[in-house]
């Protein structure tokens, strides 16, 4: 390939990469640092205890916000699902090439901006829990910010792990350029079955960061629950994939007792 067209390639993977970089900050500060900030008093709606959900479910003040929540999580689970199929994987790979994994995380990040963007918090009705009265306010909200902090900071550890680069597609480009091949190919047939199946490296931390709030409105009960559920069927790993995860960590934490033992000094003295 000349290397214009190669220019090209690499220009479009890094223009991705800081288009999702941006998307995933906007979506931290969405899922995160909205719920965790201060809110303004809600409209007087009377009191929450006295709701019924017959009478919630006939609020058009509550039913059309929540219908385009709905909708727009629907689209975004369709787009990120449908993209994710061997058809389609297949037929971006036959059309843009090296550029494949750049285009999915891309159409990936258009469509969880788009949710983003049009999202529609519910204002009226009640709250399925809530702290608002000092000092219980200052401290939840405290302890749900740090809680949010080391989730955060552990699932971007595990993206790193996990071979950031490669998720976002640079990594491909980066080997083409260099006339390397698909680095998906240098893993084994194993790593390769396991990244197949496992599109979501993240479980635990993104349930505390979706449901570890201290006002749980219903349009957030809506993102937690959908999220929640399509993280739990959104994968396909199977009793083979579980056996090469746990050899796969055994062997890590040999390697970790192994580097200890050597690094200590008693140890070694000890040995003599």
């Amino acid at each position: 390939m000349p290397p214009l067209g190669l220019a090209a390639q690499a220009a479009f993977s890094l223009l991705s990469f800081c288009l999702v970089f941006s998307c995933a900050a906007n979506f931290i500060s969405f899922v995160s640092l909205r719920p965790l900030q201060r809110e303004k008093p809600r409209p007087e709606t009377g009191d929450a205890g006295h709701y019924g959900w017959s009478s919630i479910l006939q609020d058009t003040r509550v039913v059309e916000p929540l219908s385009l929540d709905l909708i727009l999580l629907g689209l975004f689970i369709l787009q990120h699902s449908v993209m994710a199929t061997v058809t389609v994987r297949k037929w971006t790979s036959a059309w843009f090439g090296v550029l494949q994994r750049s285009v999915y995380v891309l159409c990936t990040a258009a469509a969880l901006q788009v949710l983003m963007m049009y999202w529609q918090p519910v204002l009226e009705g009640p709250e399925l829990w809530s702290v608002r009265t000092e000092p219980w306010n200052s401290w939840v909200v405290l302890t749900c910010f740090i809680i949010h902090v080391i989730a955060w900071l552990i699932i971007i550890s595990i993206a790193l792990i996990y071979d950031y680069a490669e998720l976002m597609g640079v990594k491909q480009v980066y080997y083409h350029c260099l006339s390397l091949g698909d680095p998906m190919a240098l893993k084994s047939q194993k790593a390769q079955r396991l990244y197949c199946h496992l599109r979501h490296p993240v479980f635990l931390e993104f349930l505390l960061v979706l449901w570890v709030v201290p006002a749980l409105t219903l349009d957030r009960l809506l993102l937690a629950a959908v999220l929640s559920l399509y993280l739990v069927f959104g994968h396909s790993l199977d009793q083979q994939d579980y056996r090469y995860l746990r050899a796969q960590l055994a062997k890590k934490f040999e390697i970790f007792s192994r580097e200890e033992t050597f690094s200590d000094p008693m140890a070694l003295n000890g040995s003599r």
